[in-house]
């Protein structure tokens, strides 16, 4: 019995070492990081209702305006050079692209920090957010207004599909192996075409998973393309570099281009859907395995 009591003892006692050094990396990466965020944006919009001013990183296309424009959404990581360079390619191909800061001066590439981020900007707060940026891009008179999209990445796609639920001005959404929703019932309020890109080796988001909001949208009525790219990890879509390489990465980038230029740079708003008060769970199941691949598995080489 007390060989088992010391067992049990340093178990715990490794555990509760494992939890402050984690806590403890957390707050040094936020410490060495404050103004890490400068880096990634060139703008501040100011924020709505009392709400603090949100900062952006804004690349501008050539050509006529208004521009059709797109809300991109960065990854767990938080805005980085992989979405400013995601960015300034889409931009190239005739679209604003306004990338927003949704951790409010949060970004890291170390993935405790990553899940912290998450756990600490509530999907309701990331929307207030979000309806600062969309107000003002409805007041530039470079923006289009009537085509207004959002695309995400990871964390991104998640919150690309939440925000199309909360503001029915959203004209199409591009959903990149974001945690899907399967409740016909709600996706039914979606304003507008989405295209939904997965990878079929994905160790956080499962198939079947992926299969269920695929027909959860045939159910609700909604336009939509869902692909899965077989052999392919979560984040598969890394950076301009990885994209320019060609294979998958390439093909799931110029599948995005191709559906925007349909849905968004050559279509006006089909909108119909109605907001709706939607409070998503967090996913915790999703991110646990999100943190295992990212360590440990097949995307642990990824940005």
């Amino acid at each position: 019995m007390k060989i088992l009591k010391r067992i049990l003892l340093g178990f715990l006692s490794v555990l509760g070492g494992l939890v402050v050094l984690l806590v403890g990396s957390v707050a040094f990466d936020y410490a060495i990081g404050g103004e890490r965020i400068d880096k990634f944006t060139n703008t501040i919009i100011p924020g709505i209702s009392g709400g603090p001013a949100v900062k952006v990183y804004i690349a501008r296309p050539q050509g006529a305006k208004p521009y059709p424009t797109v809300i991109m959404i960065h990854e767990f990581f938080g805005l980085n050079e992989s979405i400013i360079g995601k960015a300034d390619a889409l931009a190239a191909e005739g679209y604003l692209v306004i990338a927003p800061d949704t951790f409010r001066g949060s970004t890291t590439a170390w993935i405790p920090r990553a899940i912290y981020q998450v756990i600490t900007n509530k999907a309701e707060q990331v929307n207030a957010d979000l309806d600062s940026v969309f107000l003002w891009l409805e007041t530039q008179p470079d923006v289009d207004k009537n085509r207004i999209g959002i695309v995400g990445f990871c964390y991104g796609g998640r919150t690309s599909l939440n925000y199309s639920l909360h503001n029915n001005k959203i004209a199409t959404s591009v959903v990149f192996y974001g945690s899907p929703i399967t409740d016909p019932l709600i996706l039914k309020n979606l304003p507008g075409p989405l295209l939904g890109i997965f990878g079929g080796a994905d160790q956080s988001i499962s198939v079947d998973s992926v299969h269920a909001f695929d027909e959860a949208l045939t159910q609700a009525g909604v336009q939509h393309d869902i692909t899965i790219y077989p052999n392919q990890p979560h984040a598969f879509v890394q950076d301009m570099q990885g994209i320019r390489s060609g294979g998958a990465q390439a093909a799931a980038w110029e599948q995005m281009l191709k559906f925007l230029n349909s849905n968004l740079k050559n279509s006006g708003s089909s909108r119909n859907g109605k907001s709706v008060n939607f409070e998503p769970d967090f996913d915790w199941k999703y991110y646990v395995m999100l943190t295992y691949e990212h360590a440990f598995g097949s995307a642990s080489h990824m940005h």
